[in-house]
């Protein structure tokens, strides 16, 4: 009690599976909640009840007991729904207490040494609708219990054996007899029986002629030869027979024999599951058949070959047998002219167009062909008012475009396959569910939704999505339709690449505005681009930019020249850093600007009013004071092109030029010269001006420390020789 003294809102315990010996149901009388209690499967042989109690589940199965446990106050449970219970001895007396209640289920579990004192007449007071016994295990069937309770609708009896009997199962078959008393039973199970295979269709004839509708056998073990052929089919109530689990240990039996009976019993549901059967044949005559499950056997593409016998069969189940070729199975639905349903997955399908049609029934509408080995021609060979398709499972990597006639289509299913594209509604214009989940999907259109009007559930998680701005109109798609119809999101939609969002859910994947629109894009890049050129433009120009580049050239440039020429070479022969060339009218410039700035950087500049050597003619006084200079100076300006020894000049220190090799001539536009203003004689000026760099004269005071630092640049090198007269 003071385990669960606490436990004051228990409602369902559970405590099956130990070692509990006694049991005293006063522990629970502060627990007035509690509802379900389940002691089954310990060593129980006692129990001390409780008044208090009023449990709707109570186990007690699987124990020890060696009277019913049955206590007076159990007649107080008036909610009681399911009642366990085991015993090795029964006594009419011990189910009085509880008679009057009106319980849904009873179970009854006989103890191993039942049977040596037994009271056929032991469980006629009980008052429940289903009754389940399971007999002791092992033990050959020789009790006389009569099981025909008058309140019973649903009956199962577990662990019938009755090999050794050398008047086969009499005594079971006995207790079935006894059935026909019920009126209301309706239900019966057989759970792991052991018998002969004349026993069984003794069984199988006993209960065709009882009042039983729904009659299932499950874990069969078969012995024996058949010596039974003849089967009774008249006076039945016999609606559905289920056979599960069949394992037998003769192998020359007359399988023939058995599949007659079987197809030729005029019920409306048959099934015959794990029972290793190879063959099933035609019924003799138009059966009445509305389901047959053949599931989970060796069947192959001939059974039920050119049988015109089952016009009215609605239902037919091949499930997970030896199926290989599906044109086959097609022709085998052409005479069932009432099918509806066919299931065939699970097998080993394929389909070659070289078949040519397709004759399935009209009337089929549901078909199941998943888990075979189908491909993409599969949809070029369905039937022309499918509602249901089922194709999970196989090997299908597209949709072919060109497939037609599919309008009626309802729900179809493609989970598990290779498929790379969601498919759109085009040619499925009735489709409301779609099951694509387990694929090869990375990109799903954007447009689904529209193309699928109808749609109402579309489960497609569990794909390698590509996060990437096309995936992204779909999420947005997604998050416009109701929660309901996208089954499994958000969870089962993730990233499967890139590797960075791996793993991540589409509802949370997010990406900018700007890296999935290319207009956008450009829009952004090539404006600011624009703005920034333009900037810069007005920016050069105001500033004057360009020419304080183009000096910064000319000196780098004259710089490097410079560096070409052995030093040496030049120290030996030269006098002079520059000889300067100009016309008279610029006189004032070249002594008042150009000299000063020159000569106090002790650079030596050769003049001809001052350094022309008197007698000499001027032609060679200029010749000599070009070759004795560094550079060659020349002051352009419109006064120079008038100017007939400046051309003179120009003439010979260009003649130079090309003589040395090397680069001697500098160029001063004091004042710009039109083109027009240049004499013909003054071709080589046309062209130095459009070859040759030259240094223009700023006219703002900001500009001339850069233009003398370019010009002292150009000519600035070291001399050995002293300022002399030119001799």
């Amino acid at each position: 009690m003071p385990d669960i003294l606490s436990l004051s809102k228990l409602k369902i315990l559970i405590i099956s599976h130990n070692r509990i010996q006694y049991l005293d149901l006063s522990v629970f009388q502060f627990n007035q909640k509690l509802e379900y209690l389940d002691l089954s499967h310990n060593n129980l042989e006692m129990i001390s009840c409780h008044p208090t109690l009023n449990l709707k589940h109570l186990d007690l199965s699987f124990n020890a007991f060696d009277a019913l446990p049955i206590c007076q106050e159990f007649g107080n449970m008036s909610q009681l729904e399911f009642l366990g219970l085991s015993a090795t001895q029964l006594q009419k007396s011990s189910v009085q207490s509880i008679a009057h209640l009106h319980i849904s289920k009873v179970l009854l579990v006989l103890g191993d040494t039942y049977g040596e004192r037994e009271d056929a007449e032991s469980l006629q007071d009980l008052n429940t609708q289903s009754l389940h016994i399971v007999f002791p295990t092992g033990k050959e069937f020789h009790f006389i219990l009569d099981v025909s309770v008058s309140t019973t609708v649903s009956l199962e009896l577990s662990n019938v054996k009755c090999v050794l009997d050398d008047n086969g199962c009499s005594y079971f078959e006995n207790v079935l007899s006894k059935l026909q008393k019920n009126s209301r039973l309706s239900n019966l199970t057989l759970n792991n029986i052991e018998i002969t295979w004349n026993s069984f269709l003794m069984i199988l004839q006993l209960v065709w002629r009882t009042n039983i509708e729904y009659f299932s056998i499950s874990n069969v073990k078969l012995q024996g030869y058949l010596g039974f052929t003849d089967f009774d089919y008249s006076n039945t109530s016999l609606k559905a027979l289920s056979i599960h689990k069949v394992v037998h240990d003769v192998f020359s039996l007359p399988q023939g024999s058995i599949y007659k009976i079987l197809s030729n019993m005029n019920i409306q549901h048959l099934t015959v599951s794990a029972a290793h059967m190879v063959h099933m044949v035609c019924p003799s005559q138009v059966s009445p058949f509305l389901y047959l499950n053949f599931s989970s056997n060796l069947l192959t593409d001939m059974v039920f070959k050119n049988c015109t016998n089952l016009a009215n069969l609605k239902t037919l189940i091949l499930q997970k047998n030896q199926l290989k070729e599906l044109a086959n199975i097609v022709h085998m639905t052409q005479e069932m002219k009432s099918l509806q349903q066919l299931d065939v997955s699970q097998n080993s399908l394929i389909y070659d167009e070289s078949e040519g049609n397709c004759p399935w029934a009209r009337s089929l509408l549901s078909l199941n062909m998943s888990s075979n080995i189908l491909t993409d021609s599969v949809f070029r060979c369905l039937p022309p008012r499918i509602k249901v398709l089922d194709l999970h499972n196989n090997r299908i990597r597209s949709i072919p475009k060109d497939v037609t006639g599919l309008g009626t289509l309802q729900e179809l299913n493609l989970a598990s396959n290779s498929l790379a594209h969601l498919p759109g509604c085009g040619i499925f214009s009735g489709l409301s569910i779609l099951i694509i989940d387990y694929n090869s999907i990375s990109n799903p259109s954007a447009d689904f939704f529209q193309s699928c009007q109808k749609i109402r559930s579309l489960k497609a998680g569990n794909n390698p999505f590509q996060c990437s701005c096309e995936l992204r109109e779909f999420i947005q798609s997604v998050g416009q339709v109701s929660s309901e119809v996208v089954e499994g999101w958000p969870d089962s939609y993730k990233c499967g690449y890139p590797e960075s969002y791996k793993g991540a859910r589409l509802k949370d994947f997010r990406v900018s505005e700007l890296s999935c629109n290319t207009a956008l894009l450009i829009v952004t890049i090539v404006v600011p681009g624009l703005v920034l050129a333009v900037t810069v433009t007005v920016l050069c120009i105001y500033l004057d930019l360009p020419w304080y580049l183009r000096m910064v050239c000319q000196w780098t440039q004259t710089r490097r020249r410079a560096r070409n020429v052995p030093l040496e070479e030049l120290q030996r022969t030269l006098q002079f850093h520059a000889f300067i060339s100009y016309s008279g009218q610029d006189s004032a410039w070249v002594k008042n600007e150009l000299i000063p700035n020159l000569e106090k950087e002790d650079i030596r500049i050769c003049l001809h009013e001052r350094n022309f050597v008197a007698g000499k003619s001027i032609v060679e006084n200029i010749i000599n004071c070009i070759e004795k200079s560094y550079k060659s100076i020349f002051v352009l300006s419109p006064n120079f092109v008038q100017s007939e020894w400046c051309h003179y000049e120009l003439y010979f220190a260009h003649h130079n030029l090309f003589h040395e090799g090397s680069n001697n001539l500098i160029l001063i536009l004091l004042d710009p010269i039109p083109q027009y203003s240049i004499p013909n004689s003054y071709r080589k000026l046309r062209a130095l001006m459009a070859q040759r760099t030259y240094l223009e004269w700023p006219k703002e005071k900001s500009k001339r420390g850069l233009f003398w630092a370019n010009l002292r640049a150009s000519i600035n090198i070291k001399l050995t020789g002293k300022a002399a007269e030119v001799s």
